[in-house]
């Protein structure tokens, strides 16, 4: 009688859990969405989120806000939606930044592989440009090097740890030259640094820098990806200077806590997947070198975890300890 009774209790509970499942499917969302960028109001990942939050605002049918929590190399915001209800109402837009963070942080308040889950990429930059000033005498990474074997010079990136702050270290083990870092507190103020002459380089995402490129203020003397980056098609490649090189890149991606019901994601996955695709999002993203995206929720959960793992190497190689 015990066994009938523990039976039926299991199996009731397995129903209700699966009405409940298709409930959240059926229902979900039903209010307004909030994404979380940990980056400054028109940086390339904030023009991202922007970009897709309006045609996802249109696909879910709910109002779509966008909330900068700047810090930390975007872990600040991470671990906000790291410790928020998983119901799939609060997500994160991130960089390739926050891949660093069990690397760059001892104790960052989350677990980034096990608290949170990639939900939907809007696409992979294939790589990061390296600007010098205008003014400045340096015209190709010829003249950086030689100057850099010379004298000091400094080079900034939007603290420490982060997907710049590697791709300038690699140029510095590749090139056989030691430019001292300038950690700052956002790539903004980078660019101010650059501008002024307070450092002589920087690493950043085209996003952010193509139109000052495009201007006149700043020189692109090379290009970290595998290819050459379309609307600068004249910009060298780094692995074409360094044997060897590997190509250094980033990516945009939607988060949100990983306990978020299985339906939930596969829902905000499509959606974000057919914002994409809309002329103008897509336009914009290939514009700054992004190509589409269209990995399943799994497939782009597991496409992070494997990002996470492969930085703790060239963190390695940089001496770079946890802070």
């Amino acid at each position: 009688m015990v066994l009938k009774q523990s039976c039926f209790g299991f199996l009731f509970l397995f129903i209700a859990c699966a009405f409940a499942s298709m409930s959240s499917a059926q229902t979900y969302p039903s209010k307004t969405l909030k994404v979380l960028v940990g980056f400054a109001p028109g940086s390339g990942p904030d023009l991202q989120a922007h970009a897709v939050s309006q045609q996802l605002a249109l696909q879910l049918g709910q109002a779509v806000i966008i909330e900068n929590k700047v810090g930390a190399n975007g872990t600040i915001a991470a671990r906000s939606v790291a410790q928020s209800n998983p119901d799939g109402y609060t997500l994160l837009f991130s960089s390739s930044s926050i891949a660093s963070t069990p690397y760059v942080y001892k104790n960052p308040g989350f677990d980034l592989l096990k608290d949170l889950r990639a939900v939907a990429s809007v696409g992979i930059l294939d790589g990061l440009l390296v600007l010098v000033n205008a003014k400045s005498p340096i015209a190709n990474l010829g003249d950086l090097i030689e100057k850099a074997k010379k004298e000091r010079v400094m080079y900034g990136s939007p603290g420490v740890g982060n997907i710049i702050h590697l791709a300038s270290e690699s140029i510095n083990l590749n090139a056989g030259i030691g430019m001292e870092h300038i950690p700052y507190k956002g790539a903004s103020e980078v660019m101010t640094g650059l501008l002024s002459d307070s450092i002589q380089v920087m690493v950043a995402t085209p996003p952010s820098v193509l139109n000052l490129v495009l201007e006149g203020k700043v020189r692109a003397i090379a290009f970290t990806g595998s290819k050459k980056f379309a609307p600068l098609p004249e910009v060298p490649l780094l692995k074409d200077a360094f044997p060897g090189f590997e190509p250094i890149g980033s990516w945009g991606i939607f988060f949100v806590p990983s306990k978020t019901p299985n339906d939930v994601v596969d829902r905000l996955n499509a959606a974000v997947r057919e914002s994409i695709k809309i002329n103008a999002v897509s336009a914009l993203l290939q514009r700054d070198g992004y190509f589409p995206d269209h990995k399943n929720a799994q497939d782009i959960n597991a496409f992070f975890k494997n990002e996470v793992l492969r930085m703790k190497e060239p963190f390695r190689a940089a001496k770079i300890e946890p802070l």
